[in-house]
């Protein structure tokens, strides 16, 4: 599923709408087209995170190759220009392409011969590797190669004026240094010879921003040039790195890094085995680790956090609670899933974890109503993975803290009703559910009241801290009360008249009255798919039936009904229209774990509920290879867009395919 042979790698459309990601876990990354065309500004060989996992630098952009053979000369590299011309030409000599993990490599054919290239990155370093094979040749193939560099945010493009770099010869390369006090990066060769440079290449085109409506033209330095004579079967190694002494050889850091690979494979072996689909399984595994990172903590430098997405997401609490399960519990990676719940709960406070954490010195969001309550899923599921029960010793005063705030009142309104037991949440001007959509002062999606998701986490929470306060020998009563009214309450959520749930009740119009949202969307799906559901059975049928006729497509769930009014089938355009379409119609992959789950809960037929992630699995092949996207489009053909790799969205395919092949194994041993 993720080899490519000239059908496509011959297309330039196929090759780059095909993206590929390799990371380092402090967050720095890797990744381009497997054309080799910068289409995003977040396009480069090494993205650096001075602060990891966060302020992400662009150091090396990437090495435009050429190959003399039999006296000709072959291109190997493409660049788009502004104005849209393209050249040279290298993909026409790409025969094939291929992942081995999470390491893309690159066939060419030049004439009889054929010359391999491999990327990785070095794991807890910000060190990147390009390997050249000369796999075979009849006579020597001379490789040069111009190393573009930069240093910026990843968030900006490059306008480079009159900016002078300083470009020094060192052992084995070249030191680069963009300014007094900047970062220095290395760009060195195990074998080939460098001479430095001072040449600025000007606008690059980059063809997904301008679709997005941003800047749209960016200029690389160019830095140097390697030379290198390759005889049959030789190789050559380029490593680009900040640190002063990487390893130079290039075989014994691929070995590295296969060997890491080797062991998340072999350590989700006994949780994540599933011989029907075992190729996908491997790859969602590796995909898994690409989002887990270190995040140091003052006196706690081991601290360890989760991506949210590539290219351009940093952690959000939301987002890592719901991929946690997948991510590590159904990858046989507890330890680590201990880790990031210790860690998160170092930022809560007033009863809440932030939406999004702090980059660089930035304060800490909090501004989401739901990712508290994540919290108290992902460390439900934790307990029940590792039987650790020490862990709930260790954290339960801070979910007592949890409860008692949100029964007193925190930020941004969040309150129980003491006249129903249900969370109301909301203030005019922000959004604190998933569904965020924001541009300027427009609110896109406005759910302030009591949504139907939020109420259906706060019951589990609280049902979760019942058996907490059980397994500790503590006082319950209380929480199994909250727990008894909130779900009397939650009777309110059910529209009899359309058979399925209000999206928000009490919910605030722009006219000042209140009102039940009848919309149909996605949420009410955790009222089923959480382990203490609200609903009875026959409203959990009728919640599935009514999601999968109208919501479900081969690749998650629309976030609004296409016969609602609002309803936008395709996403893109500028910022305004991409945030009208958000929450409109758009497909969430990560939404398919919810459906699964509760398909399963309501048929018990885990052979229909895995039918349901095929399509998911075949997406693989496609858009961020290896990986799963974030969003596609509402309508058919469900074209992928946003970020190529999504943490909810393996972390939720990979507990979906988990979940359905044990209940299956269950189910066949009856």
């Amino acid at each position: 599923m993720f080899e490519f042979g000239r059908d496509v790698c011959g297309d330039l459309v196929n090759t780059e709408r095909r993206e590929w990601l390799v990371t380092n876990g402090l967050g720095g990354f890797a990744s381009s087209t497997i054309a080799g065309t910068f289409t995003r500004r977040y396009h480069g060989l090494l993205f650096a995170p001075l602060q990891p996992p966060v302020e992400r630098m662009l150091l090396v952009s990437k090495l435009d190759e050429t190959a003399v053979y039999g006296g000709h000369i072959y291109p190997l590299h493409i660049n788009r220009w502004a104005g849209g011309v393209i050249k040279p030409d290298g993909y026409h000599q790409l025969e094939r392409f291929r992942l081995e993990g999470t390491i893309p490599v690159w066939t060419y054919a030049i004439a009889d011969s054929l010359l391999e290239k491999r990327i990785w990155m070095e794991q807890g370093a910000n060190t990147t590797y390009v390997q050249y094979h000369l796999l075979r040749a009849t006579e020597p193939l001379e490789l040069s190669a111009k190393a573009l560099v930069n240093y910026r945010n990843a968030e900006v493009n490059t306008h480079a004026d009159n900016w002078e770099m300083k470009i020094e010869e060192v052992e084995n390369g070249l030191k680069v240094t963009a300014y007094q006090g900047a970062v220095s990066y290395y760009l060195f060769s195990d074998k080939a010879s460098a001479t430095p440079q001072h040449h600025w290449n000007r606008r690059f085109f980059l063809m997904k921003e301008a679709n997005r409506g941003l800047d749209a033209i960016e200029d690389h330095l160019h830095a140097g040039d390697f030379e290198i004579v390759l005889e049959a079967d030789e190789k050559v190694t380029f490593v680009f790195s900040t640190e002063t002494n990487p390893i130079l050889d290039g075989d014994t850091a691929l070995k590295a890094r296969k060997d890491y690979e080797t062991s998340l494979i072999e350590r989700a072996a006994n949780s994540c085995s599933d011989p029907v689909y075992e190729t996908i399984t491997r790859q969602l595994i590796l995909a898994a680790d690409q989002f887990v990172v270190k995040r140091p903590l003052p006196g706690k430098p081991f601290g360890r956090s989760i991506l949210a997405g590539y290219h351009w997401f940093n952690d959000w609490s939301r987002d890592s609670m719901v991929a946690l399960p997948g991510l590590l519990l159904a990858t046989g990676r507890t330890k680590t899933a201990r880790e990031i719940l210790h860690t998160y709960a170092y930022f809560i406070n007033e009863g809440m974890l932030p939406n999004r954490f702090p980059d660089g010195s930035a304060q800490a969001e909090y501004h989401a109503v739901d990712a508290t309550l994540w919290y108290f899923e992902a460390l439900r599921a934790y307990v029940a993975a590792a039987n650790d029960q020490s862990i709930i010793q260790e954290l339960f005063p801070v979910l007592q803290d949890i409860i008692a705030w949100h029964q007193r009142g925190t930020r941004f309104n969040i309150h129980v009703d003491e006249t129903d037991g249900l969370l109301y949440a909301g203030q005019q001007g922000h959004c604190l559910t998933w569904m965020n959509a924001k541009h300027n002062d427009w609110i896109i999606t406005p759910r302030i009241g009591k949504p139907v998701e939020v109420n259906a986490l706060w019951y589990n929470a609280l049902c979760i801290m019942t058996q907490f306060a059980l397994d500790l020998g503590y006082e319950q009563a209380n929480y199994e009360e909250l727990a008894y009214k909130a779900k009397a309450g939650f009777k309110h959520f059910w529209n009899e008249e359309r058979g399925y749930c209000y999206d928000v009740i009490g919910r605030l119009g722009e006219d000042g009255q209140l009102y039940n949202d009848s919309s149909l969307r996605p949420n009410q799906l955790l009222a089923v798919s959480l382990p203490h559901s609200p609903l009875t059975p026959v409203q959990q049928r009728a919640v599935v039936d009514v999601c999968s006729r109208h919501l479900l497509t081969s690749h998650g769930l629309r976030s609004l009904a296409p016969n609602e009014p609002g309803y936008i089938g395709a996403y893109g355009g500028d910022a305004g229209q991409r945030a009208s379409a958000y929450h409109q119609g758009t497909v969430w992959s990560w939404l398919m774990g919810p459906f699964v789950t509760a398909h399963l809960r309501v048929y018990q037929d885990p052979e229909q509920a895995r039918s349901f992630l095929i399509p998911m699995l075949h997406h693989m092949a496609d858009y961020g290879v290896g990986s799963v996207s974030d969003i596609f489009d509402g309508d058919p053909p469900f074209t992928p867009r946003g970020c190529i790799a999504k943490a909810w969205s393996v972390g939720e395919l990979l507990r979906t395919c988990q979940e359905t092949a044990v209940i299956d194994k269950m189910a066949t041993k009856k």
